[in-house]
């Protein structure tokens, strides 16, 4: 099944670049461009679209408003965030409205097809160092989420809660199940269950959700 993927960038040469390389792969397509937030969303009101590679810093409607329209559906592409700085507080505001990740805009051509591949299964891109380094920055000045909370936790049973840890600490299905002594299968349904119960859409979601709320603090090993 072929991939198609919308570019949004304010720097044409930035976007031909990524465009020479995701068209030299046979799954993915490039189905549009755009300079700013409001014209992706534009199109993609017409343009079938599976994954978003979405700057944060643009003119206009910046990358952030745009990611959460994008997101306010169930149905709706995927977003992955670009940045030139790993540590930037745009970076963070477009995980908390809903994307799936973030890549720097030097990222080495293989992960960025890896990630993209990634995304468009319904998974998530995390980068666990990189993801605690920059919630441990912000998270201090992040507004508390509306959502409410404390009824969502109190619906996880006492494993789904390590489980969330575990997503938390960026841990692979792998790796949590070695860490609590479960089959990998096992964690794949936990961290299913979890998701659902707390209303969140993948694993980047999950890990902003466990800072935001305490269950992990910033600077965690």
């Amino acid at each position: 099944m072929t991939i198609r993927v919308l570019l949004v960038d304010d720097q044409e040469l930035l976007r031909a670049g990524f465009k020479m390389v995701l068209d030299a792969h046979a799954d993915i397509q490039v189905v549009g461009e755009a300079e700013n937030g409001a014209d992706a969303l534009s199109l993609l009101a017409h343009t079938p679209t599976d994954v978003v590679l979405m700057d944060v810093r643009m003119p206009g409607m910046d990358g952030v408003e745009a990611t959460r329209q994008i997101c306010q559906g169930t149905d709706g592409p995927r977003v992955l965030i670009l940045t030139t700085f790993d540590l930037d507080e745009y970076v963070y505001e477009g995980l908390r409205a809903g994307a799936s990740g973030f890549l720097l805009k030097d990222v080495r051509p293989p992960a960025l097809i890896d990630a993209i591949r990634v995304v468009a299964s319904g998974d998530a891109v995390v980068d666990p160092t990189v993801t605690r380094r920059l919630l441990a920055r912000f998270i201090d000045t992040a507004p508390p989420a509306p959502k409410p909370i404390d009824r969502a936790l109190a619906t996880l049973t006492p494993r789904e809660h390590e489980v969330l840890i575990e997503l938390a600490k960026g841990s692979s299905n792998a790796e949590a199940a070695e860490h609590l002594y479960l089959s990998e299968a096992t964690v794949k349904t936990y961290v299913g269950r979890v998701l659902s119960k707390l209303g969140l859409r993948d694993r980047v979601q999950a890990v902003v959700f466990a800072y935001e709320h305490g269950l992990v603090r910033a600077g965690y090993p």
